[in-house]
């Protein structure tokens, strides 16, 4: 996997590795972050696409010459932001036509963290600022000091109510506008359950 954050999505990954109840107890699931040591500028969604279908093709091809099942073909997945960035159409355009799969969040993603503690509506208008002000552990003091910190506490028990309240929030785009559009957005629910191969945390 790709992330465009350095701190929280990998952070966030670590806990939900450690506490997340697999979907399948027999089936090992190995997680790698491809660019935790890349610099931000190699960290923009189009960058992140670019590497992330390379190491796709490689990935794949080597998966094949060893003979593996199609049901264990390595996946690879991008997580990023709408923000400001530019080029996100192309870059999930890009996506789709290397088969890398994408967990994406409008306007950023502190929208999914705070699906797990109450339902959001209405637009942030693209601000990721108005959304981290929402977080409930924002004015706490331990919490605070560093909010791009994903803590344990802010999100164990609470993803099928997190994956509930996305998939309400999600709906409220008609089928037609482009992701890029969808504010608030995420889908990194489908993240935990496809590419991580958790059922709940």
């Amino acid at each position: 996997m790709f992330t465009e954050g350095l701190v929280t999505e990998p952070s966030y990954i670590e806990i939900i590795r450690d506490c997340g109840a697999p979907a399948d107890p027999a089936t090992t699931v190995e997680v790698r972050i491809a660019n935790a040591s890349a610099p931000g500028s190699q960290r923009k969604p189009l960058k992140l696409v670019e590497a992330a279908v390379r190491l796709m093709r490689d990935e794949t091809r080597s998966a094949k010459r060893s003979g593996l099942e199609k049901k264990y073909l390595p996946q690879v997945w991008c997580l990023f932001d709408r923000d400001e960035h530019e080029g996100i159409e192309t870059a999930l355009k890009q996506a789709r036509e290397g088969n890398v799969r994408v967990a994406f969040s409008h306007p950023c993603f502190e929208v999914w963290r705070l699906l797990h503690h109450k339902p959001v509506t209405g637009t942030f208008g693209g601000v990721c600022g108005q959304v981290t002000s929402r977080l409930p552990f924002a004015k706490a003091p331990k919490d605070a000091a560093n909010i791009k910190l994903v803590l344990p506490h802010q999100v164990t028990g609470a993803f099928l109510d997190a994956r509930k309240r996305a998939v309400q929030m999600n709906a409220q785009h008609d089928d037609h506008v482009s992701l890029v559009h969808r504010d608030p957005y995420t889908n990194v629910h489908e993240f935990v359950e496809q590419g991580l191969g958790i059922a709940s945390y």
